[in-house]
């Protein structure tokens, strides 16, 4: 008995240094990136400038997205009294840090804490993670939704969890108002209790829990059908299928992003494990983990064979995947597999950051194609030169030509100018600038155009009279540039 006692003591003992350990390394790599985003590195990209104006007015749905990410937004700005880049982002490395505590629960509870270690180290390091780590996205919270209610799950289908299911249901609520890509795991998570005979007790429990995530994200339901649905019409046109029946093209390059986004080793064991899954999953934890993973993969590579499919839209997969993958290398004695994926993906994030710097130091302009970060950068400069000829004609209203363009330059002009109206010459609903725009009350105003399309002659024969007044060119690298054409546009006739 008391040689017992003392290897549970020793066993608690090691469990514990692991946590501390994990915590420790992670609150680094948490700090670090805190760090890398204060230091003014990268612009916004405009899809977080856009994300940074919907939070100032919180609402219960926006045009694109849940409203889950404005009011992150929203509380970080209010919290730092700013709206710097950092105020803005610093949500998103607190997120993953988040998911990879849950990453290390969850592997502990499946598996044992030494696994669970190099689980949610692998996790925080994964190039996709990374990235995301940067910028402030809709998948951040997602994914720290999708891990609690994960964990939630598998506690939940414990002797004696029952109160678990109140934990799935608002996580799964909450990670529908970060984004609708949640309602996988709940299909997920019916699949696996409907294929298990022994499961199918649960699925009572999981009704309720259903309906409680339902009943938290109703409200955006209940605006969405105020403005026309207009979220879900734009979800589905996103991986609308039109053109030809199949785009293999697209599906290679959607296949391939995965070994970007989820490690070149990783991801090769994620197929392994899916090819070989009646001996790899044939546990019920491993089929479980992969439940929430390989149905959703698998559908993701369907639509991009189909339609198209962005890299990102498989990542609430990786939750699990990386669980089941780290599982499966260390079962198998391959410790230095997941050693060198982390030190592979840690060394590619670095090179990511300072390759651009360091080509600049040797008198070298690195060429835009390999310089991934080169979309967010310009925006600033373009904001400088713009706000200075809206201040030196203090009497004209901005307007531009595309939603990119529109948010970045709402964010970077100083004083912003929140009335800026979107050129739409069709009248139709695209975005939501579009969707709060009042172009009636700009009738006969006049204008200061930002523009980076060759043909804006729709544009100037809304006006009585235009100007061109300066061209803004920003450096890409290796001579590749974005020209944008300014103009001075005088009396506004309204859109056609």
């Amino acid at each position: 008995m008391a040689l017992g006692t003392e290897t549970a003591r020793t066993r608690a003992a090691a469990d514990e240094r692991s946590f501390r350990t994990a915590i420790f390394i992670l609150f680094g790599l948490t700090v670090l990136r805190l760090l890398w985003i204060a230091s003014g590195a990268t612009d916004l990209y405009p899809d977080e400038a856009q994300y940074w104006v919907w939070s100032l007015t919180p609402d219960w749905g926006y045009y694109s997205k849940p409203p889950l990410v404005a009011w992150i937004i929203a509380a970080t700005t209010r919290l730092l009294s700013s709206d710097n880049e950092l105020a803005i982002r610093m949500a998103a490395p607190l997120l993953h840090f988040g998911t990879a505590l849950m990453v290390y629960a969850l592997t502990q509870r499946l598996y044992s804490a030494g696994i669970a270690f190099w689980a949610a180290l692998a996790y925080a390091t994964l190039p996709g993670v990374s990235v995301s780590s940067f910028i402030i996205s809709t998948d951040a919270p997602l994914l720290l939704c999708w891990s609690i209610a994960l964990y939630a799950f598998v506690r939940a289908r414990e002797p004696g969890g029952e109160r678990w299911w109140w934990a799935v249901g608002i996580t799964a609520g909450f990670g529908l108002l970060a984004k609708y890509a949640m309602a996988y795991w709940l299909i997920s998570a019916l699949l696996f209790l409907l294929i298990y005979r022994d499961e199918r007790k649960h699925l009572r429990s999981f009704a309720v829990a259903t309906l409680v995530a339902l009943l938290i994200y109703s409200p955006n339901f209940l605006w969405n059908f105020q403005h026309g649905f207009v979220s879900y019409r734009h979800t589905q046109q996103n991986a609308a299928f039109g053109g030809p029946l199949i785009h293999p093209s697209h599906f290679l390059e959607f296949f391939g992003s995965q070994f970007a986004v989820f490690g070149p080793v990783l991801f090769a064991t994620l197929l392994w494990c899916a090819v070989t899954m009646r001996r790899s999953l044939a546990g019920r934890r491993e089929a479980m983990l992969a439940f929430f993973a390989l149905p959703t993969l698998a559908m993701m590579f369907v639509v991009s064979f189909l339609s198209h499919a962005e890299p990102n839209w498989a990542a609430p997969t990786y939750v699990s995947a990386i669980v089941l993958v780290v599982g499966f290398l260390l079962s198998q004695g391959q410790r230095l597999l997941v050693l060198g994926s982390i030190i592979l993906h840690v060394t590619a994030l670095v090179a990511l950051v300072e390759l651009k710097p360091a080509a600049r130091a040797l008198g070298y302009d690195l060429p835009a194609k390999y310089d991934a970060l080169h979309r967010l950068e310009g925006w600033r400069r373009l904001g400088r030169a713009v706000g200075q000829l809206l201040r030196e004609n203090p009497n004209v209203d901005l307007m531009a030509d595309d939603r990119e363009l529109m948010a970045a330059l709402v964010y970077y002009v100083e004083p912003h100018p929140l009335d800026a109206l979107e050129w739409n010459g069709d009248g139709k609903i695209h975005d939501q600038f579009d969707l709060t725009a009042d172009p009636k009350r700009h009738i006969g105003h006049d204008f200061l155009l930002v523009s980076y399309r060759n043909d804006i002659s729709d544009i100037l024969s809304r006006f009585d009279s235009t100007i061109a007044v300066e061209r803004v060119t920003i450096p890409l690298g290796g001579g590749a540039t974005r020209v944008y054409e300014l103009r001075l546009l005088k009396g506004f006739k309204g859109f056609p």
